[in-house]
């Protein structure tokens, strides 16, 4: 248990300074990095959730949140590398299972969507970024590599390596993000219009320009040439 235990918060540990250009030396990260302080808490407590202790588990995810505001259910399945940024306000639900390399920021929910009994959380595939005030509910699935944009709500599956943003979240055109196939914080492509709305819209503006011009040279072609008059 010791090992897979220490394995993972190593891989948490190395993630902030992979992610983090802030993170500038270990002092810092010790005292001061609530999202780590979270994770650390939680890999200590959520061994104690199979053994069903009543209460023990639960009021060490409430200390938890009362020192780091980050309320993580101990039930919850959570892969080495796990980093969350800032980190106030990141509620993770109990049936939630995340995969290795995930990275969230604040403000995030791992939630569900009613009081159904079983998986009622979702799937986090590897590689995962979701971005600060993402709302990511119900028992969906989101791929590997997938990024959630800022404030986002996902209520349906994110295919792997699909870059999401909206209320409803919806897919961001492929080339807006061609240039980002890594990690890319808070889920959201800088300096692009990535709101696939806007961009729809944009092109049937295109199309209908062009529309109009086909339609002009058409009632050209239709008007009637003046007669010329015979010497």
């Amino acid at each position: 248990m010791a090992r897979p235990f220490l394995g993972a918060l190593r891989a948490d540990w190395r993630a902030i300074f992979a992610r983090d250009p802030a993170a500038q030396n270990a002092v810092e990260v010790w005292l001061a990095y609530p999202g780590f302080h979270a994770i650390v808490l939680h890999r200590i407590t959520h061994p104690h959730q199979p053994m069903r202790i009543p209460a023990l588990p639960r009021w060490l995810s409430h200390v938890n949140r009362f020192l780091t505001g980050i309320e993580i259910h101990p039930a919850a399945e959570i892969g080495p590398g796990f980093f969350i940024d800032h980190g106030m306000g990141v509620v993770i639900g109990e049936t939630t299972q995340v995969g290795s390399n995930v990275t969230l920021y604040q403000g995030v929910t791992l939630g569900g969507t009613g009081k159904e009994v079983g998986k009622r959380h979702p799937t986090i595939g590897s590689n995962v970024v979701i971005g600060s005030g993402a709302q990511v509910l119900g028992p969906i699935e989101v791929g590997e590599g997938a990024k959630i944009g800022a404030n986002s709500v996902v209520t349906k599956d994110v295919a792997a390596g699909q870059t999401v943003v909206g209320i409803p979240a919806k897919p961001v055109p492929i080339d807006a993000i061609h240039y980002s196939p890594g990690f890319m914080p808070y889920g959201t492509p800088c300096g692009e219009d990535v709101d696939p709305i806007r961009a729809r819209l944009a092109e049937l503006e295109d199309e209908i320009k062009d529309l109009r011009k086909e339609l002009k040279v058409l009632k050209t072609a239709r008007q009637p040439q003046p007669k010329v008059k015979s010497a």
